[in-house]
């Protein structure tokens, strides 16, 4: 019996592949299971037509996600903190501090987990790096400047 692997099944093979095993097997186990279906031509083309969306769904996402990525080039974003002797802060900037300003300064919302943020205990300019998903990333700047 032909059957469709929805899920991977050690020793048989991974999701999406359509494999022969015994009818025992596939009826008694593999279909009941909830790892495989029977490998009709109507399964097999929703299958294909589901894996199709999948896939311009994905280019759909990579393509916003690099704009935003070109959005953020260029951009500053001022930061206010307190500031001791020596132009040091009380505290560093955290990734919630870049996140807000960014979502008020320029409307841009962003994860706060995506932010990849320089070690800052002084006022001046630093770099963030944003690791989006895709392998998409982003650079952008903050201003650290004292209160």
């Amino acid at each position: 019996m032909k059957i469709l692997l929805i899920k991977d099944v050690k020793s048989l093979g991974k999701a999406g592949e359509v494999k022969e095993v015994k009818d025992g097997y596939a009826n008694n186990f593999l279909i009941a299971k909830g790892f495989a279906k029977a490998a009709t031509t109507e399964v097999l083309r929703r299958y294909e037509s589901q894996k199709q969306k999948e896939a311009e769904d994905e280019r759909y996402e990579i393509e916003s996600l690099k704009t935003l990525s070109n959005t953020l080039k260029g951009v500053r974003v001022k930061i206010a903190k307190q500031v001791g002797s020596n132009n040091a802060l009380f505290g560093s900037v955290t990734k919630d501090d870049v996140a807000n300003a960014l979502k008020e300064q320029k409307n841009i919302e962003i994860d706060k987990k995506l932010i990849e943020l320089p070690q800052t205990k002084t006022i001046g300019i630093y770099d963030v790096n944003l690791k989006l998903k895709f392998g998409v990333t982003a650079k952008f700047e903050i201003e650290v400047v004292g209160e």
